[in-house]
This record gives C-alpha cells, structure tokens and sequence, in this order.
C-alpha cells in the first residue's frame, strides 16, 4: 500500500465533468472530446494515474456511533486500515484499542485479514473516518461465518426493539453481532448457523416485502418443529 489518500471525494452522476487533468479514465467514467466524465453514480477516486467512479450502491456511508464489522486489509506502524464495506478509508489508531501497542508493532495484535467488531468514532466533512475499539464490547471476532447483506435492510433485520434478531436468536441461539455496515457475524452450532444464515438472506432479498415476519417466523418454526415465543411485532408495511 502506498499510504496515499484519493485527491478527490465527491459524489457525481453520470454525465459530471470530471477534473481529472493529467489523469486517464478508470472504472466508472468514460472520455469524450478529450474530456473525462463519470459514467455512474458514485465517489471520485484518483489513484496511480487514473480517475475513477466508486460506485455507491449497496455501498455503506459511516456515520459517527455506528457499530461495523471490519476486515484489516493493511497496517502501518501505529495503525490498521479497515475495510468496512465502504468507499471510505477507515484508519484504526493503536490509541483507540484497549492495548498499549508500541510504535511499529501493530501485528502483533492485528494482522491483515483479522475481523473486528468496532464503532465510527468521527466522520469529517471530507469523509474521513476514525473508528475505535476502546470500549469493553468491542474487539477482534474470531472463528464464525461473516454473511453480508445490504446496509440498507439492517433496521429490517433488527426490527422493532430487537424483535427480529430476538427471534432469530431464540431458535437458532447462536451468537450474532450485527454490523450497521451490512455485516453480521454468527457463530455457533453448525446446524443453527445455516439456518440462521438463511434467515439473514431472506431479509436480505425480501427487505420491507408485506409479511417478512411471519415468513422468517414460519421457517423458523418449520426448521425446528416448535412454536415461537417471541411476540409477534407488526412489518413496517403494516402486516404482522
């Protein structure tokens, strides 16, 4: 990694003039007259010569307070950089972990490819984000399954006072941890976790569809051969 951030940050559409001089198009532009322009909806990204579009679609935007799932993809001598399902770098400073790292020993505790559990700590103006995992209830995730559904169908899938992840968990009782950025990390018996990880694609593909509830709830009654005992919480459509 070369440690340099994008020039530019902005969300254009297609048709937008982009002001990459010197620059030869990337992904997501195209070039008429001489000229670059983005070919669809998304951040502008210069890097290694090129001027591309990062797409923002089922893309997560951090805001501060909220809860992610990371994956370390890099690190320097005091810091992680995250992945966390976003067109925005995402830095971890070795201050925001509950260890006293020494300068330059940073794999020690993380190493690239490590998941963690983390929370946005800032987000400025120019998108630049700052996480942190000082807090007890944060910190490295280990063993498990990672399923990744869109950030937009999180509310969907935490429903009404926890009510879905709670019937989720009353069957299946595996651990979860739900990420704001379309991640959730499950572990436990594997028969519990396949089905949990079905249930998670099935808010996934059907988000706000009338009766998701009573279909989570009814394959999950099938799979198991009891009755729930999680109220039952009406859809945000207006069914039960």
């Amino acid at each position: 990694m070369d440690g340099r951030e994008p020039a530019r940050r902005e969300v254009v559409i297609p048709g937008d003039l982009l002001n990459g001089h010197g620059l030869k198009p990337g992904s997501g532009t195209f070039n008429e007259g001489g000229r670059i322009y983005a070919a669809r909806v998304g951040i502008v990204a210069e890097r290694d010569g090129l001027v591309s579009v990062i797409p923002l679609s089922g893309r997560y935007v951090p805001r501060p307070s909220d809860v992610i799932i990371g994956k370390i993809t890099d690190l320097g001598p005091s810091h992680w950089l995250v992945d966390i399902n976003s067109p925005y770098p995402a830095p971890l400073n070795a201050k925001e972990t509950p260890w006293m790292v020494e300068f330059g020993d940073t794999d020690r505790y993380l190493r690239v490819g490590d998941v963690l559990l983390a929370e946005v700590v800032s987000v400025d103006e120019a998108m630049r984000v700052q996480l942190s995992m000082a807090d007890p209830q944060f910190g490295r995730l280990t063993g498990g399954q990672i399923i990744e559904i869109s950030p937009a169908k999180v509310p969907r899938l935490i429903g009404r006072g926890g009510s879905m992840v709670a019937l989720i968990r009353e069957f299946t009782n595996v651990r979860m941890f739900v990420g704001q950025n379309g991640r959730i990390w499950i572990d436990g018996d594997p028969a519990d976790v396949h089905h949990a990880a079905y249930v998670l694609r099935m808010i996934d593909e059907r988000g706000p569809a009338p009766g998701l509830t009573d279909a989570v709830r009814a394959y999950l009654e099938a799979a198991y051969g009891r009755r729930a005992t999680t109220p039952a919480e009406r859809d945000d459509d207006g069914g039960h």
